[in-house]
């Protein structure tokens, strides 16, 4: 009688319930679906991490260099504040102030020269590298 108990119940167990000797389907099934759960969900941290480089792709070097160190140092110390600062300074735009300083100044030295205030024999030109023989002569 305890042979036909036994065949009854395994009649009546779950799908999830695996035979002695068989592989377990569902055990199988969870392990690959954890360990693809576990890949996603790094490559979803690490590309959500990347944001801001991505967007300060269209910035100027030292902006990337500055973005690329906050995001780093995000990653490695787990603070987000850090990563918010690269996000914010992604979006945000620093605006070129060397460009229209230089550009006042090139005008201002053309107008001196105009009315003869300096002379371009005076030194050393921007675009000429001051050499130790022109160094010594001054």
């Amino acid at each position: 009688m305890e042979g036909g108990l036994r065949e009854t119940a395994i009649a009546h167990a779950p799908f999830f319930v695996t035979a002695p000797g068989e592989s377990d389907v569902l055990f199988t099934i969870i392990v690959w679906f954890v360990v693809l759960a576990v890949f996603g969900a790094g490559a979803l941290y690490l590309s959500l991490h990347a944001l801001p480089e991505r967007m300060a792709h269209h910035a100027n070097h030292t902006q990337i260099q500055l973005i690329s160190i906050l995001t780093l140092l995000a990653l490695f110390t787990h603070n987000n504040l850090f990563w918010l600062a690269a996000l914010v300074i992604a979006v945000v735009q620093v605006p070129d102030f060397y460009s229209p300083i230089q550009s006042i100044a090139e005008s201002v030295k053309a107008m001196a020269r105009k009315k003869g205030a300096i002379d371009d024999s005076d030194g050393p030109s921007h675009s000429e590298p001051v050499t130790q023989e022109a160094s010594k002569d001054v």
